[in-house]
């Protein structure tokens, strides 16, 4: 399957057959820190070392847009101090990567009802945003308090208010989402082994292609990411076609 050095070596030379747009599904936080007999919010803080490799490796292979689904509507439900470790974790990050996202050239923005989080988590996440709105490299996307049957409502919404004749065109639609000028994602990776997609950018993910391991997301390592990566360049993608 190759050494990590030869693939990235590998993915270098792919060019066009590179995913322009990977979408990741980071499972398998508390599950992790379950094994290991360990509070669910270390799992997370775990979790972000591999958040640190993907977006550095992405950068280095030319990826145009990479998301992370982080936060989802549903994870409200979970328990008071986990989610508010959530919070504050989200904080740490964005306070402290600001400066290397902007030296690597990586643009930040986020999906989701980002106006519900806590002010403070709010006000980092939109600190960051503008700190980062210029860097032309990587396009960093974060989900936060994001569903994807959310995205598409609030969509609906937006075009029963300001569209006032005709049909929609599915271009029309989409410039209601919350980031219109997102591509569709080409390639969804899941971690934890789990086959579903959890309501994350349906409508972006139509046609992309899935690929599962079964590796929990704080231990996934640039190997496991390139040779995602790897299998992709390998598919034949159809789109319904022949």
């Amino acid at each position: 399957m190759g050494t990590e050095n030869e693939l990235m070596s590998e993915l270098s030379r792919a060019g066009t057959n590179l995913p322009r747009h990977i979408a990741i599904i980071m499972d398998g936080n508390g599950r992790w820190a379950k094994k290991r007999f360990l509070p669910r919010i270390v799992g997370h803080q775990e979790g972000v070392k591999s958040v640190r490799m993907a977006v550095e490796t992405a950068g280095k292979l030319g990826i145009q847009y990479l998301s992370l689904y982080a936060f989802s509507t549903e994870n409200w439900s979970r328990p008071k101090d986990e989610v508010n470790g959530l919070m504050t974790l989200l904080r740490d990050y964005l306070r402290r990567e600001v400066k290397k996202l902007k030296k690597n050239n990586v643009r930040l923005s986020a999906v989701g009802r980002t106006h519900e989080l806590p002010a403070e988590s709010e006000k980092e996440l939109r600190k960051a945003i503008a700190e980062t709105r210029d860097c032309g490299g990587l396009n960093l996307v974060l989900a936060l308090n994001y569903s994807g049957k959310t995205e598409i409502l609030d969509a609906v919404n937006k075009a029963l208010e300001q569209v006032t004749a005709g049909p929609l065109s599915e271009s029309k639609f989409k410039s209601f989402f919350y980031l219109p000028e997102l591509p569709d994602v080409d390639l969804l990776i899941r971690t934890s082994g789990e086959m579903r997609i959890s309501n994350f950018m349906l409508w972006q993910c139509a046609y992309s292609e899935i690929y599962v391991t079964p590796r929990f997301w704080p231990e996934f390592r640039k190997i496991d990411f390139l040779r995602a990566i790897q299998e992709y360049t390998k598919r034949e993608r159809r789109y319904g076609g022949v």
